[in-house]
């Protein structure tokens, strides 16, 4: 059975990050992002790979274990400073992405002090399981997901994301997930009302990024998933992710942004390069590379791999590399092709920045552990049981 990557916008913050914000009595322009994802929606049957790879075992270190150069720091755990919001998006710098990419100076990712799993740590301080699920999720770093249509508050939201990880000296991950048609009307459904309007919107989350490092996870799913899109709007698309990716490097030229590539079980390599070579990946003025398994569970070894061989297939600028979401695929996927929150699966490898594999920039969990894909719990709702589960290696 083939998964799509990841479908990740919740349902929580579908109904929007600002009605979580007037819950806990913040007002409506407030910069508190909503981490959070949803479930993963299997799309269509797509052709299989020509010629597929024998799986490798996973190395002995797969599952989570403490990482010195990711565990924060305390000034990681400070609330980032507010900026009063935008009422229109800001003009652009000129300034254009180098030919080559330079090796990131920090060696730390940010963990952002607000989150779903740190709610529920500190608000069950008793409970028997709190000290595995603190250790090994809740004090790792994780992607800051915006997945509601607010180009009111999003400069101002962004801002105060990426001015955290400026203060900790360290790199916050961002995922924007408003592309038009997300999803292709399944669970996850929503986005932008049209292109003109997601554009006009990538230009307020761009005039938020600072000029820090920041990893941009672009779209998951937006072009893995473009098969149910017309010709002309799957054009429309592409040509709307390579001007997000043009946007996002003017305005923040050390920000290295990542294009959707599905996962080693979906899409052969030469299928989803000629994709993301439309929709600008192979571009150094759009892209910095591509990434992989957002909220699924493929073996690491696997990941790198199908992500070597799709950058090889795509042929883009040099220096191009890859990044694989490594939040929950410890035990890698089962083999029952089980998607919806499954049984016996565990961490993967902690987020870092130093992966030691060639054109593999990064290991980062994307996909929050312990958030449901809609069956152990509402979709993108912290369910602790799962998060325990996964936490002890299934």
């Amino acid at each position: 059975m083939v998964l799509a990557a990841s479908a990740v916008a919740l349902l929580g913050t579908v109904a929007g990050t600002l009605d979580a914000l007037r819950e806990r009595g913040g007002p409506a322009h407030e910069a508190r992002p909503r981490i959070t994802s949803t479930p993963i929606v299997p799309p269509p049957p797509v052709e299989p790979p020509p010629s597929p790879s024998p799986r490798r075992s996973a190395p002995p270190d797969e599952t989570a274990a403490p990482d010195p150069t990711t565990t924060p720091s305390a000034t990681a755990s400070r609330t980032p400073r507010p900026s009063a919001p935008t009422g229109s998006a800001p003009a652009r710098p000129a300034t254009r992405a180098p030919a080559t990419r330079k090796a990131p100076a920090s060696t730390g990712l940010y963990r952002h002090p607000e989150s779903q799993v740190l709610d529920w740590v500190r608000a069950n301080p008793g409970d028997p399981r709190v000290a595995a699920i603190r250790s090994r999720i809740a004090e790792r770093p994780a992607a800051v997901w915006f997945a509601d249509y607010t180009p009111t508050n999003i400069t101002v939201r962004v801002r105060a994301v990426t001015s955290g990880g400026s203060d900790s000296g360290r790199v916050p991950v961002l995922v924007p997930y408003t592309i038009p048609d997300r999803d292709c009307g399944g669970a996850s459904q929503g986005g932008a009302p049209d292109t003109a309007a997601y554009d006009d919107w990538i230009d307020r989350f761009a005039a938020g990024l600072g000029d820090d490092e920041v990893i941009v996870v672009l779209e998951p799913d937006a072009v893995a998933l473009a098969d149910c899109l017309s010709d002309d709007a799957r054009e429309r698309r592409y040509r709307s992710l390579a001007r997000a990716g043009r946007v996002l490097k003017e305005a923040n030229p050390r920000a290295r942004v990542y294009f959707d590539a599905g996962h080693s079980g979906w899409h052969a390599p030469e299928t989803i390069a000629a994709r993301l070579r439309e929709a600008g990946a192979g571009s150094a003025d759009s892209s910095d590379g591509i990434f992989t398994n957002v909220s699924n569970f493929h073996r690491t070894a696997d990941e790198n791999a199908f992500a070597r061989a799709v950058l090889d297939a795509l042929d883009g600028a040099p220096g191009l590399g890859a990044v694989v979401d490594t939040s929950r695929n410890g035990n890698g996927a089962p083999t029952d092709g089980a998607w919806c929150d499954p049984a016996g699966r565990a961490l993967g490898r902690p987020p870092t920045l130093n992966t030691g594999e060639p054109r593999v920039d990064a290991y980062l969990w994307v996909k929050l552990p312990g958030e449901s894909d809609g069956c152990r719990g509402r979709p993108g709702t912290f369910t602790p049981a799962y998060a325990y589960e996964l936490a002890t290696g299934g």
